[in-house]
């Protein structure tokens, strides 16, 4: 055999298995139209040289088209979910050329029966692939158990069901990062006597599993290191906005020893705008995601830190991993756990520059 050059070429096979480039491009592609002796041929050089097709090449003269649908909690313009949109805008951008086509259904992550409304609009459009932020395991189950019937692949961002299995999973470790957002709260608060932790509630459930994971995880270290320290509730009622300032008043008046609190939703500047407003200099407040008016607050102090979880990256390693996975038939890693940030008035500005377009 003569030396063959270390990129392999179709016309290399061609001339070693003595057919036509024509003939080699059927039998990569499983085309008709090759006699029982040249597939042969052409077979066995593939063996010997262990030809890996160029599937990004592949992929582009094939002109399939690709359907990718997300999965979305419903949220206004600037809030979490946007960075999310962004990224997945973004990548999509990246892999224009290979006909992909994003579609968005919203649900309200407040009620189940929106997220099992949603799951049956997604299913109608018949994707290729699905990116979807997971509701309860009950709910998202029956979902998934219809993708797994379609074998449409799908992803899940922000929080994660390991038991339903997706191709991939991008987000923070819930559970850990809680356990850290603890930790960081009794430095903050210097061992405070007690703590409180605002939620976003509506009919007494959380918006989202990540939510509940973090305050287990935040309960655990509290358990393990201050299991001395009072851990006081105050819920927020997230669709009744306007209740916020008197059960924050009723609140910090029936507990004026508690000046440590943390939030596990992306909404602390409900919190901070308060502290704000009402001239609350020495509270101590931990939060998380880099919502503006979140920025904001911790610019004027209102907040300690800010706890990141790169939701733009979530969204587009999410499409990322689709078009590997279907376009260019790459093995994808399943669970991809977001850094813990911490940031601060000092370095807020670094991390907001580094993640810029």
């Amino acid at each position: 055999m003569n030396k063959l050059p270390e990129r392999i070429r179709i016309k290399d096979i061609a001339r070693l298995a003595d057919v036509s480039v024509g003939t080699v491009d059927r039998v990569l592609h499983g085309r008709t139209g090759v006699s029982e002796a040249s597939r042969k041929r052409v077979e066995e050089i593939l063996k010997q040289l262990d030809y890996q097709p160029n599937m990004y090449a592949s992929a582009l003269a094939s002109n399939k088209k690709y359907l990718f649908v997300c999965l979305l909690p419903q949220h206004q313009n600037g809030d979490y979910w946007t960075d999310v949109e962004l990224g997945m805008q973004r990548a999509v951008k990246t892999f224009s050329d290979f006909h992909i086509a994003l579609s968005v259904v919203y649900y309200d992550q407040y009620e189940y029966t929106s997220f099992i409304n949603a799951g049956k609009e997604v299913l109608q459009q018949e994707p290729d692939g699905v990116l979807l932020a997971p509701t309860i395991s009950e709910m998202t189950a029956p979902f998934t158990d219809k993708l797994n019937e379609k074998e449409i692949p799908y992803i899940f961002i922000d929080s994660h069901i390991p038991s339903l299995n997706p191709l991939a999973f991008f987000g923070q470790r819930s559970d850990q990062s809680g356990y850290f957002a603890a930790r960081m709260a009794m430095m903050l608060g210097e061992c405070p006597k007690s703590i409180v932790i605002f939620r976003q509630i509506n009919e007494g459930r959380l918006g989202s599993n990540q939510q509940e994971n973090r305050e287990k995880g935040f309960r655990k270290y509290m358990q393990e290191h201050f299991p001395d320290c009072t851990i006081v509730e105050l819920n927020l009622y997230a669709k009744r906005p306007n209740e916020d300032e008197a059960l924050m008043d009723r609140f910090f008046r029936e507990h004026p020893q508690t000046t440590c609190g943390i939030t596990f939703n992306s909404k602390v500047y409900i919190i901070g705008e308060y502290l704000i407003s009402h001239g609350m200099k020495d509270f101590k407040l931990i939060g998380y995601d880099l919502l503006d008016r979140n920025v904001a607050c911790l610019k004027q102090g209102a907040v300690d830190f800010l706890i990141a979880q790169q939701p733009a990256a979530q969204g587009h390693n999410g499409i990322v991993s689709l078009c590997n996975h279907l376009i260019f038939k790459k093995e994808v890693k399943q669970c991809n756990y977001m850094p813990i940030t911490l940031l601060a008035v000092e370095n807020v500005d670094f991390y907001l520059d580094a993640h810029k377009e």
